[in-house]
């Protein structure tokens, strides 16, 4: 058998196992994974490295209005290039529906800023404004052309759909085989506590993360899986941020739930204290849900090594320090007019390996589940995510020994800071393949503009995932069957 390329001497690591072997790849595909693979027009030694999946990061915010009208720093040239090299051969951004906008307007605008990407994409549509013409026509649209995910908000007012809103979006998803995300903060606790906060005066970025209580993540998250129970839809829960959020993730996953949830390395390296830098520092740490403490961050790695999570996402939110983005509002502002989140896309794969399965919290299979596998089960990715014959050859090889200093120069970025500046990691990809081709090697880039490709995605993947049916609902009880 001919090869384009053969990589040779590495511990492949997948989800499953980890083997010494070579992989073969052809016309950009896995060809052949063998203990001994010989010829190849190109040989890449992996002695000593990791062979594993290349990452999919399926939670960042690139060339992405807010809501409030904040543009993200990072377009799909710069962003995937840092995602790139973090370890990431594909990624999903989300494309975000404006009130009055089409669904296929939205589409559109971001095809056009995504011909510039240099790894494989799709998108998560955001909507906020689901009329009768977006649910009924707009989204089975989108739907068939691959974007079989979405998300929905408990918060913020120009966001919030209502609890009668989610229902109707879940009961869209269910009917045609896609997974409703869902930031899920109680908004009216959130309004609650600013307004109280803001009489007293209280406003300086610290504040901000008292502003989002915990039971706010706790009781929305409680209220968005009762709602898809209701419905019997798949639901994921995006960054959870507290011990009590993801033990309601659990138990709920647990009782056969159709439930997905991710947890993000901020949660897990950060704590509120950074929102309590001199000067305007803090602002640099403002994300919702808010940075929380050390006991958080010790059950959330409890979580992540017992399966609560599908994935650790970066939610890669791109703010500049200026005028710009995170004081696109003026320079001394109150914590509520700060634009909210902050940038992560190359960080979190390294962070995740170091932390993880260099510290023994994880091993390399649940690194390799939680960077890659995962993601693409539960998006719909078929070719990726995987080092099998047939698949995307998406392969990233890992110096499990290399040291490195986290600095925002190292991001490949367009921000001008990173949170996790100066924090001293073990483990980093030195190369990166998208379908066969290298677009990182041993820190330089190779990708050109524009060769990454869309990927068009199938309906989410329930095995092991019975669901729940509401009495109402349930054809034995002879009442309300009708109503399917």
């Amino acid at each position: 058998m001919q090869f384009d390329t053969v990589i040779h001497g590495g511990l492949i690591a997948t989800a499953d196992y980890t083997a010494k072997g070579d992989i073969g790849i052809r016309g950009g595909r896995i060809a052949a994974v063998a203990e001994k693979l010989e010829g190849g027009e190109r040989r890449i030694d992996a002695g000593g490295r990791i062979v594993v999946p290349g990452g999919i990061e399926a939670h960042a915010h690139i060339a992405q209005e807010s809501s409030s009208g904040v543009m993200t720093a990072d377009d799909y040239l710069s962003g995937s290039i840092s995602a790139a090299f973090g370890g990431n051969s594909s990624f999903i951004p989300f494309a975000a529906q404006q009130r009055g906008q089409s669904v296929d307007d939205v589409i559109a605008t971001y095809d056009a800023r995504a011909a510039r990407s240099v790894i494989d994409y799709s998108y998560h549509l955001i909507i906020s404004d689901p009329k009768p013409e977006v649910l009924e026509d707009q989204l089975p649209r989108a739907f068939a052309r691959g974007i079989t995910s979405f998300k929905v908000f408990m918060t913020y007012d120009l966001m919030n759909l209502g609890d009668g809103g989610m229902l109707d979006i879940l009961t869209v998803a269910r009917e045609h085989g896609a997974i409703t995300m869902v930031h899920a903060e109680n908004n009216d606790m959130v309004k609650w506590m600013n307004k109280r906060l803001a009489a007293k005066g209280l406003t300086a970025p610290k504040y901000h993360a008292i502003s989002r209580p915990e039971l706010a993540e706790e009781e929305a998250i409680n209220r968005a899986i009762q709602l898809a129970k209701l419905v019997d839809a798949p639901l994921f829960i995006v960054h959870v941020s507290t011990e009590g959020g993801a033990e309601i993730v659990r138990r709920e996953k647990f009782n056969g739930a159709k439930l997905f949830a991710e947890t993000c390395p901020q949660y897990l390296a950060l704590t509120r204290a950074d929102l309590d830098r001199p000067g305007m520092e803090g602002a640099k740490y403002i994300c919702s849900p808010p940075l929380r403490d050390g006991r958080t961050q010790d059950a959330l790695w409890h979580h992540i090594a017992q399966g609560t999570f599908e994935s650790v996402s970066s939610d890669h939110a791109p703010y500049r320090f200026d005028a710009t983005g995170k004081f696109l509002n003026g320079s001394d502002i109150p914590y509520p007019k700060i634009a909210n989140g902050m940038p992560g896309i190359a960080a979190r794969l390294p962070y995740l390996f170091s932390e993880g399965v260099v510290k023994g919290r994880i091993t390399l299979e649940q690194f390799v589940a939680l960077s890659s596998t995962n993601a693409a089960k539960t998006f719909g990715c078929d070719s990726k995510g995987r080092i099998a014959p047939g698949m995307d050859a998406d392969i990233a090889i890992w110096n499990p020994e290399a040291r490195l200093t986290v600095t925002a120069a190292d991001q490949h970025d367009n921000m001008d800071y990173t949170p996790f500046e100066g924090m001293e990691l073990t483990g980093k990809p030195e190369v990166v393949l998208n379908r066969g081709a290298v677009i990182v090697e041993h820190g330089e880039l190779r990708a050109k503009e524009g060769q990454g490709r869309f990927v068009a995605r199938q309906p989410v993947d329930l095995r092991g995932k019975p669901g729940w049916t509401a009495k109402e609902f349930d054809p034995a009880q002879n009442f309300g069957a009708e109503l399917r």
